[in-house]
């Protein structure tokens, strides 16, 4: 397909099919299919704030559709927070966030371009990167009151969390009350024609809107995207639940997380986390109702897929091959990390040693599993909460806990 001032030549209408396919929200879509009909590159914003190490697939649902605008020939305004970080965004929060240092919000923004240009086109025609402590932290007091008096009190506490904060008694920092404006001035400065967000955001994103009128500018459009069930298929994907797929983890790992996941995340997540074309997404929905793709196959091909957008297609392909073997084969994984206890004559109950490799979290997990009949040591059960073996008897050997935990232990 051809190109016309570096946007890609699919029509209006085929543009809003692709970008529109999974969201929640678009204010609105006659707004978007006007921009789109200029034939010029959108700007399109997603703002992240580095509050933590790394992202997971959760957040990268917004960073793939993000990615589709560039596809289409649109360029990415990637804002990074670092002052916003360490104001807390308030969205879905039930009390104040903690403050961060500014070391901290830097080790993390390192990261996080790390993680996301695996992601984006990084190409310098596709991809913007600015951080908004350069206009935020200019900022000076008559510049906030101005920012302050944009909107009214009673406007902040129709947002749901703030309401059902201020109803429950709950403490609300003033800080909380400005962070949409500051995230609002973020789209007046890069001038944004597009701003991406999780649902969570809608109400952030439209007090840009306010702000760029205000200012002069054609308000952004807001378009958001579903909160990612996570492997648990009841809670949003989060790294303190657990129920995460890293975008940074290892392929075997992502596949095998995968693979259990609920059946009835398979829809949303093929929707989701795929950056399939809606046309591919319907053919397999179709054929999962309608019994042609078992679950498990339809697991698989979402396993390669996110392996393949993380780490490539040779990728997908060995691990899917290692999973069949450690799970179809019952074979030992390719690669068991060796973990070295120190020597020593004393016998060591078996669930500290389970303990001392990282296999359990505690002494007392490790009972637990060796009751439940889920270790093994070299491929033989031990069910004895009780057992110990002399350190020397262990050299070499191989423990497993459940299916996925293996340690090769050397002694000395």
């Amino acid at each position: 397909m051809g190109a016309r001032n570096g946007v890609d030549e699919h029509g209006v209408d085929e543009q809003v099919r692709i970008l529109t396919s999974g969201a929640v929200d678009v204010v609105d879509e006659a707004d978007l299919r006007r921009k789109l009909s200029e034939g010029r590159p959108l700007r399109v914003k997603l703002g992240i704030d580095p509050t933590a190490a790394d992202l997971h697939l959760g957040f990268a649902v917004v960073l793939q559709k993000l990615r589709q605008f560039q596809d289409l020939g649109h360029v990415a305004v990637l804002i990074i927070g670092d002052f916003t970080a360490r104001v807390g965004d308030p969205s879905g929060r039930s009390k104040t966030r903690p403050a961060l240092s500014e070391e901290e919000v830097e080790a993390h923004a390192r990261t996080y371009l790390e993680q996301v240009t695996g992601i984006l086109d990084s190409a310098p025609e596709r991809l913007e990167v600015r951080r908004n402590a350069d206009w935020l932290g200019e900022l000076d007091l008559p510049g906030v009151l101005g920012l302050a008096g944009s909107v009214t009190v009673a406007q902040m506490l129709e947002r749901n969390d703030f309401s059902t904060r201020y109803a429950q008694g709950s403490p609300i920092a003033l800080s909380e009350l400005l962070y949409p404006l500051l995230q609002g001035r973020d789209s007046v400065e890069v001038h944004a024609d597009v701003e991406l967000g999780g649902s969570d955001q809608l109400f952030n994103n439209l007090v840009g809107r306010t702000l760029q009128a205000r200012a002069g500018q054609e308000p952004q459009v807001v378009l958001t995207t579903p909160l990612l069930v996570g492997l648990d298929g009841t809670e949003k994907m989060s790294k303190s639940l657990g129920n995460y797929i890293g975008v940074t983890e290892a392929p075997e790992e992502q596949f095998g997380k995968v693979m259990r996941i609920p059946d009835d995340l398979l829809e949303p997540w093929a929707t989701l986390i795929t950056r399939w074309d809606p046309d591919v997404v319907a053919e397999f929905s179709e054929a999962l109702r309608g019994g042609e793709l078992p679950p498990v196959e339809a697991k698989r091909r979402l396993g390669r897929r996110v392996v393949e957008l993380y780490h490539g297609p040779d990728a997908a392909t060995d691990a899917e091959a290692e999973f069949d073997r450690v799970f179809k084969d019952h074979a030992e994984p390719s690669d068991i990390p060796e973990v070295r206890l120190p020597a020593g004559s004393v016998p060591r109950r078996l669930a500290r040693v389970l303990a001392d490799a990282g296999l359990v979290a505690s002494n007392k997990e490790g009972r637990r599993m060796l009751e439940q009949g889920a270790v093994r040591l070299d491929g033989e059960r031990v069910n004895d909460p009780g057992a110990e073996f002399a350190p020397a008897d262990l050299d070499g050997r191989t423990l497993q806990v459940g299916r996925r935990r293996w340690a090769r232990i050397r002694v000395g």
